[in-house]
């Protein structure tokens, strides 16, 4: 997500690895306008692999400190779609599992404001 224009760019996968997050990644960089620098904010999970960008001129990578998930953009996300659209959920398999999430999200980023009001953090300056 960024927080400066609320554009997001997202993967539902059947698992995590560093496969999908290359995917993801490439997604990323793919989205960023010519010119323009994407910082990719990881915390210490497996598949967040700061080589996975190398192959990207235009996206870097900054890894938290173990255990600060309040500086994590992505926490305020997942918890929103928990509270709002996926609690006290009962799922028929997996096919609806993907189902409801890609609405989880798609209801998510309908709102421009509400994406860059969750993923902002006083400590990233932002410029247009």
């Amino acid at each position: 997500m960024c927080p400066a224009t609320g554009a997001t760019e997202a993967i539902i996968a059947p698992h995590a690895n560093s496969e999908y997050m290359y995917q993801h990644l490439k997604l990323i960089s793919a989205a960023t306008a010519f010119g323009r620098h994407a910082l990719i904010i990881m915390d210490g999970a497996g598949w967040h692999q700061q080589a996975l960008a190398d192959d990207f001129d235009n996206l870097t990578v900054l890894k938290l400190p173990p255990y600060s998930p309040e500086l994590n953009p992505i926490e305020q996300v997942w918890q929103w779609l928990r509270q709002n659209v996926l609690a006290n959920r009962c799922f028929s398999g997996y096919d609806d599992i993907v189902e409801q999430c890609s609405i989880a999200w798609n209801s998510f980023i309908e709102n421009k404001e509400r994406v860059s009001k969750l993923c902002s953090r006083r400590w990233v300056i932002l410029t247009s």
